[in-house]
């Protein structure tokens, strides 16, 4: 029995002392261990500790003389990239924060993101929803403007996940709002609406005074929600708020996910893609703004905003509240971008005439930007054959003439 016992215990010891060497000794698994705590510690240390908030003050710090400094949501998107270069390459202080989600390609929004640091713009990685997160760069550094750019993108996407525009540009504009009215001094916040609130006014060009409350897709409805919550914090709390319809935003570094960049892609994979027309084979006409003329026109919203008015979360007089129409005030048919692109891409496309599904697109859209021209000396110089040039020679060196994947 003793002998039985300790023949027993030995091959016992033995069979947990190979397990172990099994489980925790090997490279595989060690190195996956210590990518796992390694992966951890990265996520840890960059939400905290003296090195992230250093970061965040060099980032945020202002080198030339009247320069403002900038909290840039959606900083890794297409807008929110340039917008960032631009302020950061005048002297303002810029600071980043974007969720890096996977509406598009996330590799495009890294690749933006290693743009931005190499022009010294720190991203932080983090949700607009994120109360905790907010309040703290705010304690880190006492912005004097907001330019809140994240949201939900996309028309049709609206169908398949409602949730998140609900999340993001409603919920986190809300979110965004708070954390300003309860920080002293508050900022003045310039945010991105859209033209999609025109929704079904037949009325052109559009104007800053026409009806918007036909929104013809969930994400219009959104944008729409986003400017009366806006009169409301700016009502009771003094937030100075401008809010700027963007009209199809076009150029390099753009979204995967709008029609000149998926064209693009397709005609060159030889795919056929999808012209849209409207009822009566009428046309589908969109009035294109090149990426730089959007930057002057955020860059001069942001200039000519004024001081809220409250503090402490309490409003101790009127504030400013605006909004206007950023286009280009000419609409081109969606059948002659397919010529432009053909002709720079020196490939025939394959069109598949449609029609326009009941999705949430609209049939046109066309801006009246005389009110951000008085006010803003906003005046769009690039026509859309130069802009798709630059864009074309874009796409063509990242993704390597169309060698490489683009999602």
């Amino acid at each position: 029995m003793h002998f039985s016992l300790a023949k027993l215990t030995f091959w016992s010891f033995v069979f947990l002392g190979l397990i172990f060497v099994f489980f925790y000794r090997s490279p595989a698994s060690s190195s996956s261990v210590s990518s796992d705590l390694s992966r951890r510690s990265l996520r840890t240390s960059s939400y905290g500790g003296p090195a992230w908030e250093k970061r965040i003050k060099a980032s945020a710090k202002v080198r030339s003389r009247n320069g403002i400094s900038v909290l840039v949501t959606g900083a890794a998107g297409f807008v929110g990239t340039h917008v960032s270069v631009a302020l950061k390459r005048r002297g303002d202080g810029v600071l980043g924060l974007d969720n890096f989600n996977d509406y598009y390609d996330p590799s495009l929004k890294r690749a933006r993101q290693a743009l931005l640091e190499r022009t010294g713009v720190y991203v932080v990685e983090g949700d607009i929803n994120d109360a905790t997160l907010l309040k703290k760069l705010f304690d880190i550094v006492p912005f004097t403007h907001v330019m809140h750019l994240a949201a939900q993108a996309g028309v049709r996407y609206a169908m398949e996940n409602p949730g998140s525009y609900v999340h993001s540009n409603i919920a986190g504009l809300v979110n965004v709002l708070e954390i300003c009215k309860s920080v002293n001094p508050q900022p003045a916040i310039v945010w991105a609406s859209s033209s999609s609130v025109y929704g079904l006014n037949t009325k052109v060009p559009f104007s800053e005074k026409d009806r918007t409350d036909q929104p013809a897709s969930l994400y219009a409805a959104t944008k729409k929600a986003g400017e009366e919550i806006a009169h409301t914090y700016n009502h009771i709390y003094g937030l100075s708020l401008t809010g700027l319809r963007f009209f199809t935003v076009y150029g390099p570094w753009g979204r995967p996910d709008m029609a000149y960049f998926f064209f693009t892609r397709d005609i060159l994979k030889g795919k056929s893609i999808p012209i849209f027309e409207a009822a009566n084979h009428g046309t589908v006409a969109r009035d294109f703004t090149y990426i730089d003329d959007i930057v002057k026109g955020c860059l001069a919203a942001l200039d000519t905003a004024e001081k809220s008015t409250g503090s402490g979360g309490k409003k101790k007089g009127a504030a400013q509240l605006r909004v206007f129409n950023l286009g280009n005030t000419s609409p081109v048919p969606v059948s002659d971008l397919v010529s432009i692109l053909e002709r720079l891409l020196k490939v025939k496309a394959k069109r598949l005439v449609m029609k326009l599904p009941r999705n949430g697109d609209v049939p046109f859209t066309h801006a009246n930007i005389s009110s951000a021209h008085k006010e803003l000396g906003y005046k769009p110089t690039t026509d859309l054959q130069t802009g798709l040039k630059k864009f074309v020679r874009w796409y063509l060196n990242y993704y390597g003439n169309g060698k490489k994947s683009a999602q």
